[in-house]
């Protein structure tokens, strides 16, 4: 009768990992109430469109961008980040003069890091979560990580029901019948592995349906625009991968090197 001690297992696997996933389902369910009005006549700034497309890195990579095509900052090509201009004019343009440091001169690495990090940006996210514009801080991952498991426990399950199968000697049970038993908690995971894919909302990493409604919007307008402002949303929307000048994109590149003399 080993093959039950098998089939309780595939049991715990599966229940553990559909109420892991259920419940992470009812908190990006809570994103939802608020999305039919949530984004209704407001226009996106640059820092939310950042954000929102690309979390706190984006925030902090358009503020690098925007202050060296100000010449307010130089950003080299080898990867380091010199100030030239040290009054900021918000507070995220703030974090990042503090983040370089008083000898007015960094790596572009840990500028970007610290940046992220600070209360000027984490102040920006709790704006946008409350506004319904941005998914809470890990509800998109805690979905994905309980569909993966799921995932997991059908495969387990499969795999416990062919062990059981494949046990030595009588069971006392048909090989049918056993593999009916493990069929059960089989048909469980992948009843919500379908049910998560038709009813979990599109969320995605940092943008509620709301916050991508707007930034959707915000990519038609900056496509095929040519002026300032357009070309610093498009690398909000897109990343650093949308700025045209080769140097300042080199700096970029060099962002995550170590240092060589």
């Amino acid at each position: 009768m080993f093959w039950v001690v098998l089939l309780l297992l595939a049991w715990a696997v599966a229940g553990a990992a559909c109420m892991r996933l259920c419940l992470a389902a009812v908190r990006a369910a809570a994103v939802d109430p608020r999305d039919a009005s949530a984004g209704q006549g407001h226009e996106l700034t640059l820092y939310e469109a950042a954000f929102l497309s690309g979390g706190p890195a984006r925030v902090a990579d358009v503020t690098l961008v925007s202050m060296a095509r100000q010449r307010r900052l130089l950003l080299a090509h080898t990867g380091w980040a010199t100030v030239v201009d040290p009054r900021g004019r918000d507070e995220i343009e703030r974090s990042v003069i503090g983040a370089i440091g008083p000898e007015g001169q960094s790596r572009i690495a840990p500028v970007r890091v610290a940046t992220a990090a600070a209360d000027s940006v984490r102040s920006l996210a709790d704006r946008l979560v409350s506004a319904g514009l941005a998914v809470p801080d890990g509800v998109a991952s805690t979905v994905a990580a309980g569909i993966r498991q799921v995932r997991g426990a059908a495969l387990a399950v499969l795999a416990l029901g062919a062990a059981a199968l494949l046990l030595p000697g009588p069971t006392g049970m048909p090989r049918d019948l056993v593999a009916l038993w493990f069929a059960l908690p089989l048909a469980l995971t992948l009843s919500c592995l379908g049910i998560a894919r038709v009813e979990i909302p599109p969320h995605s990493r940092w943008a509620s349906p709301a916050g991508q409604r707007l930034l959707g919007s915000l990519a038609r307008r900056v496509r095929g625009a040519g002026d300032e402002r357009t070309y610093l949303a498009s690398v909000a929307v897109r990343g650093v991968r949308a700025i045209g000048e080769p140097e300042l994109r080199a700096a970029f590149a060099h962002r995550d090197q170590p240092w060589r003399e």
